[in-house]
């Protein structure tokens, strides 16, 4: 099987599971169903999926705890897949580590063109061998310490990859185009609406939430993603290292 193109389908429901499947393989995808949250984890580990079709009512665990042990070793790509319309149900499904939520009923079509998506910005943001920018890969924005590569969706801090989702890079490059300016939660909306259409100003600041979480973990010293009460958010640039 190649590798780039597996795609686990995590749905309890045969005849959908059988559905996005025979779409899958008419895109050219190799999908794998697993039918509970367990088998979903066993096939993690089995397979190395490229994506993941992600059902939330499942027997066994739910969705999100699902969602939340992938994102303990993997990045793959998630796309939520469910029932519920509520809009607390996308925004914690977004906040656990899903990278797209798609509410039923969908069309098999969107689903196939969504996982397209995802693969597509996954693939362009793998680092380099060494992990910084390369001369296939070069810096369309540098403010300091960060790098960021508008082609390949990456960015990297004093040469270290950051480990980001879609959402996560375009917030990040928003931000980094004018640091220490307060952005508005309407602003920051904008940047991620031409693919999550179902957001809300709760939902930026899981997606917030979650770039700040990365950030530290990789730049030492305070954060730099500062909240604005009742405005917004404003990135202070880090000091770099021996400063």
């Amino acid at each position: 099987m190649n590798a780039g193109r597996r795609v686990l389908v995590v749905e309890d429901e045969v005849k959908l599971a059988a559905l996005l499947c025979d779409y899958l393989r008419a895109a050219g995808y190799e999908p794998r169903v697993a039918e509970d949250g367990p088998a979903a984890l066993q096939a993690m580990a089995d397979d190395c999926p490229a994506a993941v079709l992600l059902d939330l009512n499942l027997p066994g665990l739910d969705g999100m705890e699902v969602c939340q042990r992938i994102r303990r070793t993997s990045d793959v790509p998630i796309l939520m897949l469910t029932a519920r319309a509520d809009e607390i149900d996308r925004i914690v499904g977004l906040e656990v580590g899903a990278d797209d939520y798609l509410c039923k009923p969908y069309s098999p079509r969107e689903v196939v063109a969504r996982v397209r998506a995802l693969l597509r910005r996954a693939q362009g943001r793998l680092p380099s061998a060494t992990g910084a920018p390369g001369a296939s890969a070069s810096p369309s924005l540098e403010v300091g310490g960060f790098a960021v590569d508008d082609a390949g969706q990456r960015a990297w801090w004093q040469g270290q990859a950051l480990p980001l989702t879609p959402i996560e890079w375009r917030l990040l490059r928003t931000l980094l185009q004018s640091p220490g300016r307060v952005f508005a939660r309407a602003q920051l909306l904008d940047a991620i609406h031409a693919d999550f259409r179902d957001v809300s100003d709760r939902a930026v600041d899981s997606h917030v939430k979650n770039l700040r979480r990365k950030l530290q973990a990789t730049i030492a010293g305070p954060d730099c993603i500062a909240s604005v009460y009742g405005v917004g958010y404003r990135l202070d640039l880090p000091l770099a290292p021996g400063s």
